[in-house]
């Protein structure tokens, strides 16, 4: 029996013969009914596109105001990092860093990684260190909470609305996209389809 056609359980450690072949096939776990794999032959370069859409997102996100505030004449804006350097000028490190981690550092990390990996693929050949870049994308995906971000930056920009007018900036709506973008990479990446194109190239 070829290794290459056994599958292990993520969630109950049943070892399985994969029999899908066709675009679209589903292998599913007897078990425990685990999705296993999901066979999309063209799913990888949607993922790549994506992530490169993310990226350009990511950039804008981090290069331009999120809000803008405007009370009695006066006005302000920041980005991102300017509010994790505010919140350090505010003698809370320990939110800044959460803040610097889950939306900013681990993201990148994703996208980058996905990016590092993908694109070589795609025009024919491998780069180095995959598996060491394979397991960092995995490890950031938990951490990297764009979704968590915007959820808490829209009930302050709620409370914020009855004190002050709130102006919505090209970031928001960037971040916004970002997430949905981060998303459809993560949804259209296939593991064993990857690993399978990698062998196909040595």
């Amino acid at each position: 029996m070829s290794l290459n056609t056994l599958l292990v359980c993520d969630e109950c450690d049943l070892l399985l013969r994969e029999h899908s072949i066709a675009a679209g096939d589903v292998t599913i776990c007897n078990r425990c009914g685990h999705v296993l794999h999901r066979y999309q032959p063209e799913g990888l370069k949607r993922s790549l596109a994506f992530a490169i859409t993310a990226a350009v997102l990511f950039v804008i996100c981090n290069a331009f105001p999120i809000v803008g505030l405007s009370s009695k004449g006066l006005e302000s804006s920041t980005s991102l990092l300017g509010m994790v350097s505010m919140l350090i000028h505010d003698d809370m490190p320990f939110v800044a860093g959460l803040v610097f981690v889950t939306t900013f550092l681990m993201p990148a990390l994703e996208i980058g990684a996905f990016i590092y990996l993908l694109l070589p693929l795609s025009l024919g050949y491998l780069p180095p260190k995959m598996a060491a870049v394979f397991r960092v994308m995995h490890l950031s995906q938990p951490w990297a909470m764009v979704e968590v971000f915007m959820l808490g930056l829209i009930i302050t920009v709620s409370k914020l609305n009855a004190l002050a007018t709130v102006v919505p900036e090209i970031a928001l709506w960037a971040f916004v996209c970002l997430m949905f973008a981060i998303t459809a990479a993560a949804a259209n990446f296939d593991s064993r389809t990857f690993w399978d194109q990698v062998e196909a190239l040595k």
